[in-house]
């Protein structure tokens, strides 16, 4: 019987022992590789509680070395412990993060998964004594964790963190629109369609449901791809049958808005070493200077032009565009170049209007004293009010204390001669500047888009702060008082009436980004205010008296952390618009850290631990700092959509942190790499220079939990959110730069603005991935989306046709700035003729 036995086993007879013997070496590799795992997330984790972070890590990594050691050992103990492990894992999460679904997935995909291998590994090593109930046991809890892996798979491609608000609560699109009532039709002859920003057409041919049916009209190529330092960033123009757009090489192109073919174009020919943008042109019709006044927002009739105070009697400035205007130019395009030209174009030809300044041209580096190639120029259309052209300029951020002026100016729209100048250092200069010297260098400058309130007579200035961003003992105390903030100046006389800032003595570069936005909100008693919403890249959205700079919102003064490198100060208190929703600005915690996987996850925990972080205004020293909303937002220039009849205000985010660190100058002076928002800033003049860059994790996905781009819907009467939704799917991005594929709306950062309409559909092209989307107004739902060949970073528009009477949307695409694929397209998509 013995001898029988033996032979049975020696020629494979005993099927038990075959597998008992071929699951030891399974569990001899797969051991190994658990007490790796271990090893990483124990070292990693002694440094994290090192540092005063999270346990869980050390005890969890512990427990999978030791795991994996017995399991090497063929031990079933080893496949016990890890389950105790694994349940642990399961409570740690839910304590930790709740029920929410993007946090959970770095903390349980990996311990799903090793918990699947233990399940399928653990019958080989339980005794031949063990019940077939057990092995049904370990079988069944492996398919069930099997399915909740797949049951993850299919949640992501369905958005998570969505908020909205009660039905009740939501604005209702009845009958298509109320807001044909509350806002003229017309064209889009402002950057944000109205002086006020809006962004919004009363149009309703396009609905909720049948934008389904949208379909491409007509595509132009403009011959200019994107490169790098090119963003295209262009909202078009429509004035009657004709669409003007330009590129970031500031070429234009006027086309038939019909059909998109091109009528003319324009190639000033301007160069710029650092970046290239035009994020649209402007329009001016002389004869419309005179046109009756409207709503607010709207062209009206001016008063007399007034003469400013300090303009000498014996030069009178005859009525701003009143000019003899040749017949040529009765219409006209105007454009600021990115190297720093004022240009005005006959909008029928694209010839230059020989009238005004010097052939077509006015020189905007007059005044300005020394400007660096690449120092100075403008990137934002101009503001075209009463027959006056007003210009701020863009600034190369972060060189040194040495740079041109933030001055605002207002041209003659017919002639291009000086009517104003608004120097935030010195308000004695109302023009030019004395004789051989310039408007103060180094103050707070325009770079984005005022706004106009023809009614009250006031212009409008989002405006940033003297650079260097990150130091500013050195800053001009008159300066200082208009820095990160809203300004309100006399369109006629340059004149300063108010000023509300958002940050104090701003050493995080919270530039005032977006365009104002100009909307009148109900008082309660059956009136309205005349109100401006101003959105930050600190995600604070102020509601002001636009008459009075007074919020109309609540705002508090709260204290923040102090301790700035000697030399320098913070300001005690900030203001935080707590009458109003934030956006994307809850305070980061080593909770909210995030990865694609559990390691990655605690790399991230350990890099915010070792960082100085003691929330918003965390000051930048000598030790790494992290910067929460970093300096691209927030909100930016893309601005928002106001719909008028319903008090509904749309906004897009970015949530993307920065770390920052102060550098000796002897390091700081060395040649480096930077752009405008990372990398090395020498901030030449000043003690310290500046590195600083995103906080990603190795596999390059950002350190703080997703979504990292929303829109979101506020109602203004109510100071309330309507909805907010993540937008963009990771198809055409991922870790390292690779396209995925995955059309997973985890939310991406955005760039560029959403546009509204009166039939209760935003959309917005902004995304990381290649498409114009529309959304329900009511809800935030995606209705439809347009595949794109390449990303967008530009702010959708709309018009009637004249032509046909067919409404079209209308999107320039040229790339998205984290993707590789660049493009010159300009894209009209409306509903199928003849429907």
């Amino acid at each position: 019987m013995a001898t029988r036995e033996r032979n049975s086993a020696g020629t494979g007879a005993d099927p038990e022992g075959y597998r008992r013997r071929g699951g030891s070496r399974a569990a001899t590799v797969i051991g190994i590789i658990f007490a790796l795992i271990g090893l990483v997330v124990a070292a990693g984790g002694g440094w994290l509680v090192a540092l005063g972070g999270s346990w869980y890590y050390l005890l969890a990594g512990i427990g999978l070395l030791l795991s994996g050691l017995l399991l090497a050992a063929r031990r079933t103990a080893g496949a016990w412990l890890y389950l105790v492990v694994f349940v642990g894992t399961l409570i740690w999460a839910v304590w930790e993060a709740g029920l929410s679904f993007w946090p959970q997935v770095p903390r349980l995909g990996g311990p799903i998964v090793l918990a699947i291998v233990v399940l399928l590994l653990l019958p080989s090593l339980l005794s031949p004594r063990a019940g077939r109930m057990a092995r049904a046991l370990s079988y069944g809890g492996a398919a069930a964790l099997v399915l909740v892996l797949v049951a993850g798979g299919v949640a992501m491609f369905y958005p998570h963190g969505v908020v909205l608000a009660p039905a009740g609560e939501r604005p209702d699109y009845s009958a298509g629109a109320g807001g044909a009532a509350a806002e003229p039709a017309g064209d889009w002859q402002h950057y944000g369609r109205t002086p006020g920003g809006s962004r919004h057409v009363p149009f309703t041919e396009i609905t909720p449901e049948n934008v389904q049916e949208l379909e491409v009209a007509w595509t132009f190529r403009t011959g200019q791809p994107t490169e790098a330092g090119a963003e295209d960033q262009n909202t078009p123009l429509q004035i009657g049958d004709t669409l003007y757009i330009c590129t970031p090489f500031n070429k234009v192109f006027a086309l038939d808005a019909e059909t998109g073919e091109e009528r003319w174009s324009f190639d000033p020919e301007a160069t710029s070493p650092v970046w290239q943008r035009c994020r649209g042109v402007s329009y001016f019709e002389p004869a419309a200077v005179d046109a009756p006044a409207g709503a607010p927002g709207q062209p009206a009739a001016p008063e007399p032009a007034q003469q400013p105070a300090e303009q000498p009697a014996e030069s009178p400035v005859e009525q701003p565009g009143q000019a003899e205007v040749a017949e040529t130019c009765s219409r006209r395009i105007v454009m600021t170049t990115i190297d720093a030209r004022l240009i005005e174009l006959d909008a029928e030809t694209g010839v230059p209007c020989e009238s005004f300044g010097e052939g077509g041209t006015v020189d905007l580096t007059v005044g300005m004293g020394e400007i660096l190639p690449g120092y100075y120029f403008q990137t934002s259309a101009p503001t075209v009010a009463r027959g006056l052209v007003v210009v701020g300029g863009w600034v190369y951020d972060g060189r040194s204390v040495d740079e041109p002026s933030g001055a605002v100016r207002a041209f003659d729209a017919g002639t291009g001669e000086l009517v104003w100048a608004w120097d935030p250092g010195n308000p004695e200069i109302t023009r030019l500047p004395p004789e051989g010297e310039s408007y103060t260098r180094n103050t707070p400058n325009v770079w984005s888009t005022p706004s106009f309130d023809d009614e009250l007579g006031l212009v409008y200035l989002p405006t940033g702060n003297a650079t260097p961003d990150y130091w500013g003992a050195h800053r001009h105390p008159e300066g200082e008082k208009h820095a990160a903030a809203v300004v309100a100046l006399e369109i006629e006389t340059g004149r300063h009436v108010w000023t509300f800032q958002t940050v104090y003595h701003d050493l995080w570069d919270y530039d005032v980004p977006s365009q104002p936005l100009l909307y009148d909100i109900a008082d309660g008693s059956g009136g309205t205010v005349p109100a401006l919403v101003q959105l930050t890249k600190r995600g604070q959205i102020f509601l002001l008296d636009r008459r009075t700079g007074e919020p109309l919102a609540e705002v508090e003064e709260r204290p923040v952390p102090q301790g700035a490198m000697e030399g320098d100060w913070t300001s005690p208190t900030q203001p935080y618009s707590v009458g109003m929703p934030t956006i994307g600005a809850e305070p980061l915690s080593g909770a909210r850290m995030w990865g694609t996987t559990l390691l990655d996850q605690l790399w991230c925990r350990i890099e915010f631990r070792k960082m100085d972080y003691r929330g918003e205004f965390t000051p930048p020293t000598i030790v790494k700092g992290l910067q929460y909303p970093g300096n691209y937002g927030g909100m930016n220039w893309g601005s928002g959509a106001i719909d008028p009849a319903n008090g509904i205000l749309y906004v897009n985010d970015i949530r993307m942190p920065q770390w920052y660190r102060f550098l000796p100058r002897e390091i700081a002076d060395q040649p480096g790499s930077a752009d405008i928002h990372v990398g090395l800033h020498p901030q030449r003049g000043t003690p310290y220079g500046i590195t600083k860059d995103n906080f990603f994790s190795p596999l390059g996905v950002p350190c703080q939990e997703p979504p990292y781009g929303t829109l979101s819907a506020v109602d203004l009467d109510e100071r309330a959110l309507v909805w907010q939704v993540p937008i963009s799917t990771i198809e055409d991005t991922g870790p390292f730069g690779f396209q995925t594929g995955a059309r997973i709306p985890i939310g991406m950062p955005t760039m560029g603005g959403p546009m509204s309409t009166a039939s209760g559909l935003v959309f917005f092209a902004g995304t990381q991935d290649y498409y114009l989307r529309a959304f329900d107004a009511r809800t935030g739902e995606e209705l439809w989306k347009g595949r794109l060949p390449v990303g967008a970073q530009a702010t959708p528009m709309s018009y009637v046709s004249p032509e046909s009477g067919r409404q079209f949307i209308v999107i320039s695409a040229g790339g998205a700035r984290q993707t590789p694929d660049r493009g010159d397209y300009v894209i009209a998509y409306a509903l199928p003729a003849g429907r």
